[in-house]
């Protein structure tokens, strides 16, 4: 099981209102929107994948990373070095 499986229906709905948001803005450069608008839409919208990115970190690292541990071994360190790398392409993002 996956520790974003408790939360899977608000990871949902989000993501379709993220879509909706993208949608929203093919349409704004279909009509050619203010230069200005389509930027303040795309920063929106990033900010909204952000915080889902971050919200499965936590549930990773909280779920996955943790479980991990308290079992031990060469898996630990592993999951710990996956949610690092994670935490790279966040930062890098």
């Amino acid at each position: 099981m996956h520790g974003y499986s408790g939360d899977k229906q608000a990871y949902l709905t989000r993501l379709r209102r993220i879509e909706g948001q993208i949608r929203g803005l093919q349409r704004m450069v279909e009509e050619d929107a203010y230069c200005i608008d389509v930027l303040t839409q795309v920063s929106a919208a990033t900010r909204a994948l952000q915080a889902v990115a971050l919200g499965l970190l936590e549930d990773h690292i909280g779920h996955c990373v943790a479980d991990a541990i308290n079992i031990g071994g060469p898996e630990a360190q592993e999951k710990v070095k996956e949610a690092s790398a994670a935490i790279a392409r966040l930062v890098r993002s």
